[in-house]
């Protein structure tokens, strides 16, 4: 989880469409793990009950008894007998592991509670199906049953959460443990529509694999042309318009805010557009916080516990193109562009400093007050960028943009700006849906929160939080 500040934005104001969402390099010195080999589980859906398992893992409703197919009325006895004396309820997160009944084509039963059925939400689903990973032999025979599960979406979750779970990055490690391909049989209900919404959380999987890698890489590997090369052959397949902009192209754009960032490193600023045009609309545009390794520059962060984290300031970035491939993979009917602004803040004879002024894509000038408040730099001229490039309808940032955010809110929601009620609502509905919680702070007014002595406008202000977004306002 990281420390997410949601700004949404559009041309002619701030008015935008809640949009949620929800890697590999050749020639580089690194080489990321194909999303491919993230998926170490093949799920079979079928709606024949099981003839033969090791493991049969049987899934209930509190309040229920557990039934499986198939079996005798003295073996469904025994399980539920043995459920009584191990105080299985059903709720939400229980979990029974017995011998199976004398009679039975299983050695071992796992029963999982889903809690009751009308409160099994999509989150709940997938966690259900997290909790498993660790508890399943990789090397024996398992069939899940979740016959008394009566919505596919629910069934489909379950198995995305066991996907999101196996999800590792041991790229660095010397000794990495081999991932084994294993198959599930799943015994359910309606075996299309549980295939049918499985696919869709395929896609979402393979997105949030990518924002995962992207978020991974370490700075010294993970810096802007190698973000954008490795963000580009993973997004070209699915159909996706990968747009890169070298650094020479950056400054010739007239991007000063995002090319002074970079300009103390060797590895300069880039910028990154990836388009899926899903429809003929007019396109929303997603613009991602990509600071590939934040040092803070000259006003240097001192906390060492900070600044080992400091590859994650890219999440924003890597949360819209993660965005934008699971689109794709689902071939959503929707027109939406990533943009992301790749920098690399370090310290030199050529850094910024602060007190320094750079001039936006837009015209701006800004006064870089702290060269610790890059984010706010970067993501100016990619809003300008997409602004300028897309004519989009509406435009939404998405960035680790400063602590002031964990001050006011701590680390359990995002906090989001925005003057439209509707899309608030739909904000905190989305959040509430999927647990990744948003809670609205006020733009102002707040008068001379940025004002500049020495140019247009400072990159600092307080308090902080709400002078990063009117900033990008």
């Amino acid at each position: 989880s990281y420390n997410v500040e949601r700004t949404l934005f559009s041309s002619r104001g701030i008015t935008m469409k809640a949009v949620r969402f929800v890697a590999l390099i050749a020639g580089l010195l690194l080489s990321v793990q194909a999303f491919a080999s993230q998926f170490v589980i093949n799920h079979q859906f079928g709606q024949t009950a099981p003839t033969q398992a090791d493991v049969l893992v049987v899934f209930a409703h509190q309040g229920q008894p557990v039934t499986v197919a198939g079996w005798s009325a003295e073996a469904q006895q025994l399980l539920n007998d043995a459920l009584q004396a191990n105080e299985f309820t059903g709720k939400h997160g229980e979990r029974v592991d017995v011998l199976a009944p004398a009679g039975v084509a299983a050695k071992r039963i796992i029963v999982v509670g889903l809690g009751e059925a009308d409160q099994l939400t999509r989150v709940k689903a997938e966690l259900a199906g997290a909790n498993l990973v660790g508890v399943l032999p990789q090397e024996r025979a398992v069939t899940l049953v979740t016959t008394a599960v009566n919505d596919a979406n629910a069934v489909a979750a379950i198995a995305h959460g066991l996907d999101l779970k196996n999800y590792r990055f041991d790229n660095y490690k010397s000794q990495a443990k081999a991932r084994q391909q294993v198959t599930y049989q799943w015994h359910v209900a309606d075996s299309a529509a549980v295939q049918q919404h499985y696919a869709d959380y395929v896609a979402i999987a393979k997105g949030v694999f990518l924002a995962r890698d992207i978020t991974n890489l370490p700075g010294g590997d993970g810096y802007p042309q190698a973000i954008a090369e490795m963000a580009a052959k993973a997004l070209k397949p699915y159909g996706i318009k990968v747009t890169i902009l070298k650094p020479n192209q950056v400054r010739k754009a007239g991007m000063g805010a995002l090319y002074g960032v970079s300009q103390g490193s060797e590895h300069k600023a880039y910028l990154l557009a990836a388009q899926w045009e899903g429809s003929k609309d007019q396109p929303i545009a997603l613009v991602g916080k990509g600071n590939t390794f934040d040092t803070g520059g000259y006003n240097l962060k001192t906390s060492s516990a900070s600044i080992v984290r400091m590859q994650t300031d890219k999440a924003g970035g890597a949360a819209v193109l993660g965005s934008v491939m699971a689109l794709a993979a689902q071939k959503a009917p929707v027109n939406v562009v990533a943009v992301v602004p790749l920098s690399h803040n370090l310290i030199s004879g050529t850094a910024l400093l602060p007190g320094d002024v750079v001039t936006a894509g837009d015209g701006t000038t800004i006064e870089v007050a702290n060269t610790d408040a890059e984010g706010r730099l970067i993501l100016a001229d990619g809003i300008w960028y997409a602004r300028d490039k897309f004519k989009p309808r509406a435009i939404a940032d998405i960035a680790t943009l400063t602590g002031s955010k964990v001050g006011a809110l701590g680390n359990v929601y995002a906090a989001v700006f925005s003057e439209q009620d509707d899309i608030l609502a739909s904000m905190k509905q989305a959040g509430e849906a999927t647990q990744e919680l948003v809670w609205e702070l006020p733009l102002g007014p707040y008068p001379g929160i940025i004002s500049s002595n020495l140019a247009d406008i400072k990159n600092t202000g307080s308090p902080g939080a709400q002078a990063g977004a009117i900033f990008l306002q």
